[in-house]
């Protein structure tokens, strides 16, 4: 659940293509799936204690949702979605949307706004401790045996001999929730609901993705003075 006042969008990681500018340049853009974002449910300060809008992205067999689920959904009249997410937003906000309504990609972003994008990064199964935490390799030359690519000496002295818990070692690498920040919306396809968004965002194709306005992003009057 986003802990931002601000409503985002679900949507799933096309790929990734270039577009040129009118003056020739090449941009890498991400293309975002953010079609058909039904809200599900419409969170209110009296009954929930906070404001938030419920939304559901993609499509999923109705054998597939459990009793519970389908039950909220029915209520709405909302076709079951592959992932749910609560966006906090102000009681305006909530007040111009309804259970059941489409969220489109135009009424929430716009041409040039920064965007937070939050993924699942590629999974890279079990890694070693320099490739896992970015560390630097020893010399592979002269003088070193064996010892080029290797964290080194973990232990301590007699006293506390032990290793501190939380000492980066080798382990799994990837496949955590990652925020890719303050990133361009280049281009909007309203016909097809497409988000182009300028550089790399989290995970890979097919992945499902969070996009919400930058919460780091200086307005655009502050800019502008500048």
């Amino acid at each position: 659940m986003s802990l931002s006042n601000s409503l985002g969008l679900l949507g799933r990681k096309v790929g990734m293509m270039r577009l040129f500018t009118d003056d020739g340049d090449a941009v890498p853009v991400t293309v975002v799936d953010v079609s058909n974002n039904r809200v599900t449910q419409i969170k209110s300060e009296e009954t929930d204690g906070y404001v938030a809008l419920q939304v559901t992205f993609g499509s999923r067999k109705a054998s597939r949702v459990t009793k519970p689920e389908a039950g909220h959904l029915a209520k709405a009249g909302v076709q079951a979605g592959e992932i749910i997410q609560e966006f906090r937003v102000t009681a305006e906000t909530a007040g111009q949307h309804k259970a059941g309504g489409v969220i489109a990609a135009a009424s929430v972003f716009a041409v040039g706004q920064k965007v937070d994008v939050q993924g699942t990064s590629i999974g890279k199964g079990f890694a070693g401790t320099i490739k896992r935490h970015n560390m630097r390799s020893q010399r592979a030359s002269h003088g070193n045996s064996r010892s080029h690519n290797v964290p080194g000496s973990i232990g301590m002295a007699q006293d506390p001999g032990r290793v501190f818990p939380g000492k980066r070692m080798t382990g799994h690498l990837g496949d955590v929730t990652v925020t890719t920040q303050n990133l361009d919306v280049f281009r909007i396809d309203e016909a097809r609901q497409l988000l182009l968004i300028k550089g790399a965002i989290p995970g890979s194709k097919g992945g499902f993705v969070t996009v919400r306005p930058a919460i780091k992003a200086k307005p655009q009057a502050a800019e502008g003075a500048k």
